[in-house]
């Protein structure tokens, strides 16, 4: 018999409809899995430069993904523990200049009442800088900030 709670059930649930989302780059299907007070963290970058609610986080997120012709989610391992899930994945991001990178990821997201909370991405970003095209780190510099969140203390 497992020992897993409903609450874990519907928290794992509700995060791989997310990332079910995410991986179609539906934003208007990934916005209601998040709550309005929902902080998105890539921690290689730090809580200086997070987002806060459903449309910054999407704001924040086109920000990487606009530039791919394509993306794809490697689902794996995902683990609830109450309010807290896991999740274990890699994504594949490709260039239309032909540059593609293979990014293993570890996500902690809190879900409660339904709603992710909190989002933190951990990952290597020299993994991703060195696998980009060689003009991606300028492209970021002159995009869209206006999503920018300082969530220092709250995560």
């Amino acid at each position: 018999m497992s020992a897993e709670t409903v609450t874990e059930r519907d928290s794992a649930a509700i995060v791989r409809g997310l990332w079910s989302a995410l991986a179609q780059r539906d934003w208007d299907a990934v916005m209601p899995f998040l709550a309005d007070d929902c902080i998105y963290v890539d921690m290689p970058y730090g809580p200086t430069l997070a987002a806060r609610g459903p449309h910054d986080i999407v704001k924040r997120i086109k920000v990487g993904f606009e530039p791919l012709v394509a993306y794809t989610n490697h689902d794996g391992v995902l683990v609830a523990d109450g309010d807290d899930v896991i999740y274990e994945h890699s994504e594949r991001w490709e260039w239309g200049t032909g540059e593609v990178a293979v990014l293993p990821f570890v996500t902690v997201h809190r879900v409660v009442d339904g709603k992710v909370t909190l989002w933190k991405d951990y990952w290597d970003a020299a993994t991703l800088i060195n696998s980009a095209p060689p003009t991606w780190m300028d492209d970021l510099a002159k995009a869209d900030t206006s999503w920018v969140f300082d969530a220092t203390g709250l995560i």
